[in-house]
C-alpha cells in the first residue's frame, strides 16, 4: 500500500498580499508562494497546505496568532463556507485598495500596456444588499456543517436551497441567511425551502439527475418590483403549482412569477421555454429619466445603483459630440446605447440573446428614443464587414463582453473598422488585458476607471478609454 503524502503544516506566515479569486498570498520558508483562504493581507497566520506545486502551495488558515489592521468581523453567519464573500473579513478601503491594484498590475503584466495615471477607483455607496439578482440550488445532499458531523447524530434531511460550495458543482450550502440582496429574497428562500420540505417535494440530485426542484432566480429593481423564476427538473403538474400558489399568495409583492422545466444536464435558462405563471411579463428599472423593461433572460448590471455610476464614466470617456456613430457590442438589454444616444448621432447595438434585443427594442420605444438599432446574432459572425457596409464606420466603439472577454475575430474587425475611440468595460481586467494587448499597436490607453460593483468579494469592474494612434 502506497503511503498517503501529508501535506506539509507552515508556521507563523506573514500574509503580504491579496491574490486571485480572493486568496491572500504569504511565502513559504522555502521561498514558494502560498494562497491562503480565508486570510488578510498583514496577517500573521499558521495553514495547513492541501497542495503543493513546484511554486507554489495552497491552503487554510488553522491559527491566526496576530490580526491585520484590515481584519474585521464578518457580517454573515455563512463566511468562510460559503463563496459569495470572501472579503467579509476585510476591511472596506482595504478591498478598494487590493481592487485597484490588480486592476493595474493586469494591465501592466499581461497586457505589457503604457499606462496614464489609473483614476481612483469608484467605491459603491452601499456595501451590503446590493445585487438585484440571485440565483440559488436545490439539492438533496447538501453540504454539512462541522457542527452537523461533529453531533454525530441522524440527520433526517439532507434538502438545502442556496448557493454552491466553491469549486463543487454538486455541493450547496442550505443558506439561512444572505446579506447580498435586501430582503424579502430571504423570506422567500426559506419560505419555499420549507414549503417543499413540508409536502415532501424532492429537491434534485446533479449526480443522478433527478428531483422536482432545480433553480431559483430572485430580481427586484430599486423600485420594488419583483421577479421570481422557478426551474422544475421534473414535470409534476399538482407540485409545480402548489408551490407557485403558495408563492403567489404568501408574497403578494411578487410582481412576475415564472416557472421553467429544465431536463437539459446544465442549468442555464436561455435555451429554455419560460412560462409566466402570474404577473407582469418584467420588471421595471429607472435611471435617469430612462425606464428598462426587465425580463428572465435579460441581462441588467446587478448593481444598479452603481450601474449608474458606471455608465456615466462611459458617457464621459466617450467625448460624444452629437454626430457620432456609436457601436455598442455585448449591448443586453442596450442599457449603454440609450444612455448614451441623446448626446450621439446614432447608436447601433448587437447582442447574441435574441429576447434581449427584443427587449431593448421595446426599452428604446417605450424612452422616445429614435436614434438607436439593435441587431441579435453571435458576436464574431454577426460583426462583419457586410454589417459595416450596410450599418456604417463607427467613430466610437463601446464594447461590454462576458468574463471571456472578445474573440479575436471581434477584435480584427475593431482594428479594421478603426473607430477614432474605444470604450471597453470590463468585469475581467485579465482578459481585457490580453485584449488590450491586441489591440496596443493602433490605440493608446488614455484613461482607467476601476469602478466597485460588487463589495465583500474580489471582484472588480474596470472601463478604458482608447484612443487609435495618429488619429487625425
Amino acid at each position: 500500500m502506497r503511503k498517503r503524502k501529508v501535506n506539509p503544516h507552515l508556521e507563523n506566515l506573514r500574509v503580504i498580499d491579496a491574490g486571485s479569486k480572493g486568496k491572500a498570498v504569504a511565502k513559504a520558508p522555502d521561498g514558494r508562494v502560498v494562497f491562503i483562504s480565508g486570510a488578510v493581507p498583514g496577517d500573521l497566520v499558521s495553514v495547513q497546505t492541501t497542495r503543493k506545486r513546484k511554486g507554489y502551495f495552497e491552503g487554510y488558515v488553522t491559527e491566526l496568532h496576530e490580526a491585520s489592521p484590515d481584519r474585521v468581523t464578518p457580517e454573515c453567519i455563512h463566511f468562510g463556507t460559503c463563496g459569495g464573500c470572501k472579503w467579509q473579513n476585510m476591511s472596506y478601503q482595504a478591498q478598494l485598495k487590493f481592487k485597484q491594484q490588480e486592476v493595474t498590475e493586469n494591465l501592466r503584466r499581461i497586457g505589457k500596456l503604457e499606462l496614464p495615471d489609473i483614476d481612483p477607483i469608484l467605491p459603491a455607496p452601499e456595501q451590503f444588499y446590493y445585487r438585484n439578482k440571485m440565483e440559488f440550488s436545490f439539492s438533496n445532499n447538501r453540504w454539512l456543517q462541522k457542527s452537523e458531523l461533529e453531533a454525530n447524530e441522524l440527520i433526517e434531511s439532507r434538502n438545502g436551497l442556496g448557493l454552491h460550495i466553491p469549486g463543487m458543482w454538486d455541493k450547496v450550502l442550505d443558506l439561512t441567511e444572505c446579506h447580498l440582496m435586501a430582503d424579502p429574497v430571504d423570506q422567500i428562500r426559506l419560505s419555499i425551502r420549507d414549503f417543499a420540505e413540508h409536502h415532501g417535494m424532492s429537491f434534485f440530485d446533479p449526480r443522478k439527475q433527478e428531483g422536482l426542484l432545480r433553480t431559483l432566480m430572485i430580481r427586484n429593481t430599486s423600485a420594488g418590483d419583483l421577479m421570481v423564476v422557478l426551474q422544475y427538473f421534473e414535470d409534476d403538474p399538482d407540485a409545480r403549482e402548489l408551490l407557485l400558489n403558495h408563492l403567489k399568495e404568501s408574497f403578494p409583492k411578487i410582481s412576475s412569477l415564472y416557472y421553467t422545466i429544465n431536463q437539459k444536464k446544465n442549468d442555464t435558462l436561455y435555451d429554455q421555454d419560460l412560462v409566466l405563471f402570474y404577473g407582469n411579463a418584467g420588471i421595471n428599472e429607472t435611471m435617469e429619466g430612462l425606464q428598462f423593461h426587465i425580463t428572465p433572460k435579460s441581462f441588467y448590471q446587478t448593481n444598479s445603483r452603481q450601474a449608474y455610476a458606471l455608465y456615466k464614466k462611459v458617457r464621459e470617456f466617450a467625448e460624444l459630440q452629437g454626430t457620432e456613430l456609436v457601436y455598442d457590442l455585448y449591448t443586453g438589454l442596450g442599457t449603454i446605447a440609450q444612455f448614451i444616444a441623446p448626446g450621439a448621432g446614432r447608436v447601433v447595438g448587437i447582442e447574441a440573446i435574441p429576447e434581449a434585443v427584443e427587449a431593448a427594442r421595446e426599452n428604446a420605444a417605450l424612452n422616445g428614443i429614435p436614434n438607436v438599432s439593435f441587431y441579435s446574432g453571435d458576436m464574431k459572425d454577426l460583426f462583419s464587414r457586410e454589417f459595416l457596409s450596410e450599418n456604417g464606420i463607427p467613430e466610437v466603439l463601446i464594447t461590454d463582453p462576458p468574463r471571456d472577454g472578445m474573440h479575436k475575430d471581434v477584435i480584427e474587425r475593431i482594428l479594421e473598422c478603426a473607430p477614432s475611440r474605444i470604450v471597453y468595460v470590463s468585469c475581467n481586467s485579465a482578459t481585457q488585458a490580453r485584449d488590450l494587448a491586441l489591440m496596443k499597436e493602433a490605440y493608446e490607453v488614455v484613461r482607467v476607471q476601476p469602478v466597485d460593483m460588487f463589495p465583500q468579494t474580489h471582484h472588480v469592474e474596470n472601463i478604458v478609454l482608447l484612443r487609435r494612434r495618429n488619429n487625425p
